[in-house]
């Protein structure tokens, strides 16, 4: 008989790995726990380290790694305990395990995704910043080592369910003519712009669909999380920037669509709940149940749709400009933007002023190709020094 897959769950304290562990949790017949990764939060780590029981268990340093087992108090003496960006890598591409699911939150995620992809893992991809930043290296590792590729955000899930399997030859020569990408307009879709001014860190966490970390739910407020998964299918799916459209869609029942050349529109449906597409993943090319309760249309009643306003989401055009520019652009777009969500959620800037400092940082720092993945992170490195000066400067 054949053993459980073994997973290893990279933030699995964040809305998206313990959303994985629920469904790992339904199939122990099939899935298993294989190591479980929570960076800053070790006391709900501890907890899921005694319900899941894995093998391995990564934490930032010596001193969280000292404060987990004294709150596991020996209950899992076979535990080993590992720490810091090494850890996360080892258990990326330990040898016994046989799928990643990437769901660490930003640029910190991107060293131990790319460790499972150089391993050839099957890598459930939750963090699009890694895709964001490294683009092109990303990709050609992946078909390099043969990893396989199959992406969480349910956007970039329903593109797939809704793609032919041979789209990597060219999404024109499977017939597509483009790719409909579809976003709530979060919690501010219909606030009065003089308003966005006065908009707290708590409103733009409140999302009306989804629940999410802060720094995905300021993105998803500001429609940057929109812009980085626009940036993200255009690597995915081997499209230009002018082939994927963005849809307002409130309802967030169509989770994206797929438009062919015949006029066909594919699309993939389902309640709001992020354990569909993780279930969807984890079994590919099978179907299991993920614990989401069937959609009802008759209880939603309506579908709308409506064109995003860049007016009021500036960070979308922002994000559209950087797809189309290539090259660097996106590293440099993903790194201002996480210091800028950080200074929202710290009180330093308004809501507005994100898509200041991200256009700033963009204007001072110019496009290069992208030749390794040390000089991404140097290109991080220089972004995130440009955009706390900017905050130096004009910050509360």
């Amino acid at each position: 008989m054949r053993h459980p897959q073994r997973i290893t769950v990279l933030g699995a304290t964040g809305s998206i790995g313990l959303s994985t562990l629920d469904v790992i949790a339904r199939h122990p017949e099939r899935y298993h726990a294989f190591a479980l990764t929570g960076f800053s939060r070790v006391e709900e780590l501890a907890q899921l380290c005694l319900r899941h029981r894995p093998r391995f268990a990564v934490v930032a340093d010596a001193q969280a790694a000292r404060r987990l087992r004294d709150l596991l108090g020996g209950g899992l003496p076979a535990l080993e305990v590992l720490s810091g960006e090494e850890g996360l890598c080892a258990v990326a591409a330990h040898p016994d395990v046989d799928a990643v699911m990437a769901a660490i939150v930003g640029a910190a995620g991107l060293r131990p995704t790319l460790a499972a992809v150089e391993a050839g893992k099957k890598v459930l991809l939750a963090n699009k910043e890694a895709l964001v930043m490294s683009g092109a290296l990303f990709m050609d590792a992946v078909r390099r080592h043969g990893a396989q590729l199959l992406p969480i955000d349910s956007e970039h899930n329903a593109i797939f369910q809704c793609l032919p399997l041979d789209y990597p030859r060219g999404l024109q020569q499977v017939g597509v003519r483009r790719i409909l990408l579809t976003a709530s307009g979060g919690p501010f879709r219909e606030t009065a712009l003089d308003a966005l001014e006065q908009v707290t860190p708590e409103q733009a966490c409140a999302h009306p669909n989804w629940s999410m970390g802060r720094k995905i739910s300021v993105d998803s407020a500001s429609m940057m999380n929109k812009g980085l998964e626009l940036i993200e299918a255009c690597w995915l799916f081997a499209a230009r920037p002018a082939q994927v459209e963005v849809v307002v869609h409130p309802q967030s029942v169509i989770h994206s669509l797929v438009d062919y050349l015949d006029g066909s529109v594919l699309a993939q449906l389902g309640n709001p709940d992020m354990r569909t597409p993780i279930a969807h993943a984890l079994a590919w090319p099978e179907r299991i149940e993920s614990g989401v309760s069937a959609l009802d249309l008759l209880a939603i009643g309506r579908l709308d749709f409506q064109a995003p306003d860049e007016r009021r989401f500036p960070c979308l055009r922002l994000a559209r400009q950087a797809a189309e520019a290539g090259g660097s652009a996106a590293a440099t777009l993903n790194a201002a933007n996480e210091v800028a969500v950080a200074a929202f959620l710290g009180g330093r800037i308004g809501f507005l002023e994100m898509s200041v400092l991200i256009a700033a940082v963009l204007d001072a720092q110019p496009v290069v190709p992208v030749v390794s993945l040390e000089q991404v992170m140097q290109l991080d490195a220089d972004s995130r020094a440009l955009a706390m000066r900017w905050l130096e400067r004009y910050g509360r």
